[in-house]
């Protein structure tokens, strides 16, 4: 898949159609409940304040990230829940969620530092958009995080 053929969306959670929360949270279960055997609690109530970037492939949602804006999860603006369908990995189609949720929170709250909690494994990939190790591990929902910030 090229990095051409998605089309993004940015809305907030109240301007976004049924089948398009439906299709978010079906991803969200996919990738983290299914395909990473972790049962938790998605809906975490911080929905409702965030921004909600998709990217498409035709029909089908392949690539979401939830932006949130300082004062809320953080001090800092964060993005969570960042998540490609797994026939789209390894497409570049992951960096660009990134640059384009980098994007989508320096449009709505202006260019900040963003803070995430990253799953460890993905340490060098936040690490080649910007993101730095801010040294403070942790664990969440049996899967090793890493609190890891980006500055403009």
């Amino acid at each position: 898949m090229r990095q051409e053929e998605l089309v993004w969306t940015c809305s907030a959670f109240d301007a976004l159609a049924n089948r398009d929360l439906y299709a978010l949270l079906q991803l969200r279960s996919e990738v983290f409940v299914v395909e990473q055997s972790c049962a938790f609690q998605d809906l975490d109530g911080w929905d409702a304040q965030a921004l909600h970037l998709r990217g498409y492939a035709g029909d089908s949602l392949v690539a979401y990230a939830r932006c949130l804006g300082p004062g809320s999860k953080y001090a800092e603006a964060s993005i969570g829940r960042v998540v490609t369908r797994s026939a789209t990995r390894n497409s570049g189609q992951g960096h660009v969620l990134i640059e384009r949720a980098i994007a989508a929170v320096s449009q709505a709250w202006g260019r900040q530092p963003i803070r995430i909690g990253a799953q460890a494994r993905l340490k060098a990939f936040y690490e080649g958009h910007g993101f730095v190790d801010l040294g403070q591990p942790y664990l969440e929902d049996g899967i090793d995080h890493l609190e890891m910030l980006w500055k403009p």
